[in-house]
């Protein structure tokens, strides 16, 4: 009998470790109020999106859910509404997998929006699932969607500096290895999807690297973040069914709530005093540091050349001048940065790297994209 007591308190001690030391997810500080400042958060209709979208309401903010289905959008955005107490949260359709819903959220953002201070990119995609495409859809999702719907919508947040972007990574990108000879081949089988998934999240942690890189004295600032192990809809959607009594109650002892997965991209949008950091990697709501293949800039220069074409941006749209119009009344409240006056105040942004020659303002809702059919995403 004492040995079996002796055993159990071990094992106490041991989760109560790995609980505090791995599974609690620090708490997001940062700005108290946003109100006059507008967030879009992409896959907010549930989980790490829908605490996210939470968070910046419930602190003022006008949030735009950008969500591929339109009842489970609209029934989060009610919900939202319900709990923040507040009524500027509204649902707007896109689907990540297809290039012309990219376009046309941008399309109908920029027309009826006039502010963008936040735009971060939660949604994401970890299997196929019953999907065939004739490209890579793991990439389409998790990063090429991303990377057109930040160049459309830069120009608004140009205007409305200081602003951010975060990407929703994951520790997966130490996995990744990108093979540019065969990146958008389409995915068969769940090894081909892990080594995918991994692929894409590498891509995110590239994406933010050369996007700060090329934003540089531009007051807009980008970071990849990681929001730990979570249990959410994107851990359970693709688990056998069978196996769902067994693995659930594994996962809510040794996984992060969705709140606390929310914490780190929370952390990103709205810390005062990371602009130096732009364009790394955060995770427990610090920096940290990533494998070589994560941090080379001429790996990272390349994908934003190839995600060039594959979001069917060509270097001649790149060229093109921007005809943003002036938005006199974006200014106020003016940034991020400089706080309401229950707010303290910010430190100034001194992000590290070379300047690059292209102008990503130059890159609009203007551009011609390929359109392609919307592709059904599990």
């Amino acid at each position: 009998m004492e040995a079996l007591l002796l055993g159990a308190g071990l094992l106490l001690g041991a989760y109560v470790l790995i609980y505090y030391n791995l599974v609690k997810a620090p708490q997001c500080g940062g700005i108290g109020s946003l109100r006059g400042r507008t967030a879009v958060v992409t896959g907010a209709n549930s989980g790490i999106g829908k605490m996210t979208a939470l968070e910046l309401a419930r602190r003022g903010a006008r949030v735009v859910l950008a969500c591929r289905s339109r009842e489970r959008g609209e029934a989060a955005a009610f919900d939202l509404r319900q709990e923040s107490g507040n009524n500027e949260v509204i649902f707007m359709a896109l689907d990540l997998a297809s290039l012309a819903s990219v376009q046309a959220f941008a399309t109908a953002f920029l027309s009826s929006e006039p502010r963008l201070d936040i735009l971060i990119h939660n949604a994401g995609i970890s299997s196929c699932g019953r999907t065939r495409e004739a490209f890579n859809l793991l990439l389409r999702v998790n990063h090429i969607g991303p990377f057109l719907l930040t160049h459309l919508l830069l120009p608004r947040l140009k205007t409305c500096t200081p602003s951010r972007v975060v990407v929703i990574s994951s520790a997966a990108h130490r996995r990744g290895r990108l093979d540019f000879t065969r990146l958008d081949r389409p995915v068969v089988g769940w090894q081909q999807e892990l080594r995918a998934y991994a692929d894409s999240k590498l891509a995110n942690v590239l994406f933010a690297r050369e996007l700060a890189t090329r934003l540089e004295g531009t007051g807009v600032t980008c970071y990849a973040a990681h929001p730990g192990p979570v249990n959410s809809e994107l851990f359970l959607r693709h688990i056998p069914g069978w196996l769902r009594p067994l693995l659930c109650p594994l996962a809510w002892l040794v996984l992060r709530t969705p709140k606390g997965g929310a914490q780190t991209p929370l952390y990103c949008a709205l810390q005062e005093g990371i602009e130096p950091f732009s364009g790394r990697y955060f995770a427990n709501c610090h920096v940290e540091e990533v494998p070589p293949a994560a941090r080379d800039d001429r790996v990272a220069h390349q994908l934003w050349e190839a995600s060039m074409k594959l979001a069917g941006l060509g270097a001649e749209e790149e060229d093109e001048p921007d005809e943003e119009p002036p938005l006199e009344d974006l200014r106020t409240p003016s940034s991020l940065s400089t706080p309401s006056p229950e707010e303290t105040t910010d430190s100034e942004p001194s992000p590290p790297g070379p300047q690059r020659s292209t102008d990503l303002s130059k890159v609009t809702h203007r551009i011609p994209v390929k359109v392609e059919p919307e592709p059904q995403v599990s």
